[in-house]
């Protein structure tokens, strides 16, 4: 395969994937910009390993480059000085799709709240809508160990968003 062809059939696989990969890093991160710069990165990375990557599944390889170097992002973050006090919430203004959006608001609040191992695993498994073997296989981990992430990722989702729920007027 000639140069110019690897490189149209990159160029391709990134129009097509850039808006898929883009919403696993977003729910990864939690960030849009975070999410962005990750996506970049790996596209980055995964140019120079485009022969290699192409002959397997390159989403694949490319979901597991975002899982990997996003969880390498959280461990040297993780040294900083976090707080429990969130920012407060702008008021908005009224909108027909506003209790809709508000109910994502909390979800993606509820998510990001996640340790990174359950929320990737969340992520995967039911945005990506991996098998658990699949998220096993992208996380380098075991299915039970999913399994349990994926349990335990629920229950604290159900709680949050209930808590919040019976919170609210």
């Amino acid at each position: 395969m000639s140069r110019e062809t690897e490189d149209a059939a990159y160029a391709d696989f990134v129009e097509a994937a850039w808006h898929r990969h883009l919403r696993t890093a977003t729910l990864l991160t939690g960030d849009r910009h975070r999410a962005e710069e990750l996506l970049q990165d790996c596209l980055v990375k995964l140019f120079v390993r485009w022969r290699r990557a192409a002959t397997d599944d390159p989403h694949a390889y490319l979901r597991r480059m975002l899982v990997n170097n996003h969880v390498s992002w959280w461990r040297r973050r993780r040294r900083e000085l976090l707080t429990a006090d969130l920012p407060e919430r702008a008021d908005r203004a009224v909108d027909p799709l506003g209790d809709r959006l508000d109910e994502l608001d909390e979800l993606h609040l509820a998510l990001r709240a996640l340790p990174e191992r359950q929320r990737a695993v969340v992520v995967l498994r039911h945005v990506e809508d991996l098998s658990e073997k699949a998220t096993a296989a992208a996380l380098g981990c075991s299915v039970g160990t999913v399994k349990s992430q994926n349990a335990r990722a629920m229950a604290r989702l159900r709680t949050a968003l209930l808590t919040n729920q019976e919170a609210t007027p």
